[in-house]
């Protein structure tokens, strides 16, 4: 507290944001004058629980027990100390992490919750996890939205001049909260972009990932541009993913566990861990796409994975491994941009958590594409193309289901529903619907 204190008044700081995530990653934050930080910090700020039932365009949807059933009520929400930051282009204004309690307990819901409680499962078992989210985004001109780039020509020098003063802003305001690039290029698709930056451990991972999305498009805004991380934001071009980067160490960080020594081939528990993502391939797929528009990006021959499959750097498959030494990780490809980051780490340690400990077995790696039916092991499952069925699957996964809490699958599934319907109401096949409610806040 002291030391943050110090750091509000040597940086002048006037608004401090209590800022937290919703359920689908979207940023809600209260302003507080600097002078009240210290008294709320201690104390707790009120802040609307109703939140967390609501969908991305803060439609509070019935059911989710955190709406009618509290009485549209308060939580008690408190900040995470290790996470103040100084927001280097909002003027004189600081950030902090915060989580909610109501009636003196921890909202078991909470994206930021559930994926802490993984973690600290995890911790118990003996292993850290080590990773970094890679979001794709497409960026727009703020007034005509049409795309900065119109053109698929992917790391093409000259597509990335066009909006060089983002570009140049990204670099030199995110290693200030926190986010260490490491590499920037354009995309496929018009407009598009990918940033990869330095992986974390533990919870911080999804918090940099919290950070990035939203940081990215607060300073979009400043250059009159709209920075999208909706999936798919445009039927004929290139959907927009999340994948999730991680590997898995000792419990001080300081070994890898991810390959035998003696092989310099993947170890058991990489082995177990690969294997329980795979089992709960369909389950994960709903917390990794998350909305009616993230189901459109799961098509062959798109780089999005279509099945529960692995394979030594094969961009076909759900799970892609990297193999160099201690650098070995492991790439979950089902994320798509439009997820929520803590959700996307709580669902992968889930099933890596189950397949540790029942030992599951790992199917045979694809060599060849594992969108041709002949390259493909037997009895693999497809991951859900539809949101109806991304739900049922969660629902069946009784290890998921368990991992993840009664509280926060009534709450989810409620969101999920209500979604499928005003979809279908809408009746439409889907692209003005989605850009009305994912487009400008995911």
């Amino acid at each position: 507290m002291e030391s943050i204190l110090k750091r509000i008044k040597d940086n002048k700081i006037e608004i401090v944001r209590f800022e937290q995530t919703d359920m689908f990653g979207i940023s809600r934050s209260r302003l507080i004058p600097a002078r009240h930080f210290k008294s709320k910090a201690e104390n707790g700020l009120n802040f609307f629980i109703g939140h967390l039932g609501a969908d991305s365009m803060s439609n509070f949807i019935p059911g989710t027990g955190y709406n009618e059933e509290k009485g549209y009520a308060d939580a008690i929400m408190f900040p995470d100390l290790d996470t103040f930051q100084v927001i280097p282009w909002w003027e004189n204004t600081a950030k902090i992490l915060i989580e909610p309690t109501y009636e003196g307990k921890s909202v078991p819901a909470h994206p930021r919750v559930v994926a802490r409680k993984q973690l600290e499962e995890l911790h118990e078992m003996g292993y850290s996890l080590l990773s970094a989210h890679e979001h794709e985004f497409y960026v727009v001109d703020g007034h005509t939205r049409n795309p900065v780039v119109n053109d698929y020509n992917a790391q093409s020098t000259i597509r990335m001049y066009e909006c060089a003063p983002f570009i140049h802003q990204l670099v030199r305001d995110l290693p200030k909260v926190g986010i260490d690039i490491e590499c920037i290029e354009n995309e496929f698709g018009p407009g598009q972009h990918e940033i990869t930056y330095k992986p974390s451990f533990g919870i911080k991972a999804a918090d940099n990932a919290f950070t990035y999305k939203c940081s990215i498009k607060e300073i979009a805004k400043q250059h009159n541009l709209v920075a999208t991380f909706m999936s798919k934001p445009y039927d004929n071009a290139s959907g927009s993913s999340c994948h999730y980067n991680h590997s898995l160490w000792d419990v001080d960080g300081k070994k890898s566990l991810m390959l035998d020594s003696r092989s310099d081939k993947l170890s058991e528990v990489a082995k177990y861990w690969i294997a329980g993502n795979l089992y709960h391939a369909a389950a994960l797929s709903l917390l990794m796409g998350p909305t009616i528009n993230c189901r459109k990006r799961y098509k062959p021959f798109s780089f999005a994975p279509t099945n529960a499959t692995w394979g030594y750097d094969n961009r076909t498959c759900a799970v892609r491994v990297k193999i160099n030494g201690e650098c070995t990780y492991i790439e979950n490809r089902m994320g798509s941009a439009g997820s929520n980051p803590y959700l996307v780490l709580a669902a992968t340690v889930a099933a890596g958590i189950d397949g540790i400990k029942n030992k599951l077995p790992l199917p045979d790696n694809v060599t060849g594409s594992a969108y041709v039916p002949e390259d493909v092991p037997d009895k693999t499952s497809e991951i859900p193309t539809t949101m109806e069925s991304a739900v049922e699957a969660f629902v069946q996964d009784e290890v998921m289901r368990r991992a993840f809490g009664e509280e926060f699958t009534k709450c989810f599934v409620a969101i999920k529903e209500s979604e499928i319907k005003r979809a279908n109401k809408a009746n439409c096949s889907g692209i003005i619907w989605d850009r009305n409610n994912y487009f400008e806040y995911l």
